[in-house]
């Protein structure tokens, strides 16, 4: 795998900016800037490629390779996942499962998820387009209050989707 940074002998440019602690900051020839930090047993890491000179920090390699992974494992940790659950409905959906899946609907979104739900047309059920579209909607009316439409019912092969987030973002799980 090829290293992100430039470090040391492998820093091109004639002149480099140098930046880092205990070192005195300005232009700098490149050879320079390497003698400075060969003399403090560190090495010199091109930080900023595409400035003009390079920005090079006089700094412990190994060690800012770990404080970067450190960095971006807690980014990623930070990040929030989105997480969709999915409910599927047939064309000729009886009220009652209708309100049931209602229930569940609601419960997912105060929980913070997306919900996707669906027709799905087996079969001749295809003919029932309509029907299948109506539910969607009427789905998303019963909701309005609590989520907001991302994507109105769209028909993909034998499914009509529709997809729907929560109003107020969920409290953050600690």
């Amino acid at each position: 795998m090829e290293e992100p940074y430039k470090v040391n002998d492998k820093i091109t440019a004639r002149e480099v900016r140098l930046v880092g602690d205990n070192v005195e900051q300005g232009v700098y020839q490149t050879r320079d800037a390497q003698k400075i930090a060969n003399e403090q047993n560190l090495d010199l890491v091109e930080i900023s490629p595409t400035a003009n000179p390079p920005v090079c920090r006089v700094i412990d390699y190994s060690k800012f390779k770990y404080e970067q992974k450190k960095k971006t494992r807690e980014m990623k940790a930070k990040a929030q996942k989105v997480v969709i659950k999915e409910i599927r409905f047939g064309p000729n959906t009886d009220d009652h499962d209708f309100e049931f899946k209602l229930k569940h609907a609601k419960a997912f979104l105060e929980s913070g998820f997306k919900i996707k739900s669906y027709v799905h047309f087996v079969g001749r059920t295809i003919v029932f387009k309509e029907r299948g579209e109506i539910l969607l909607l009427k789905f998303a009316q019963a909701l309005e209050d609590i989520a907001k439409v991302e994507q109105l019912p769209k028909l993909e092969g034998k499914r009509m989707f529709l997809i729907l987030a929560p109003k107020v973002a969920a409290p953050a799980k600690k």
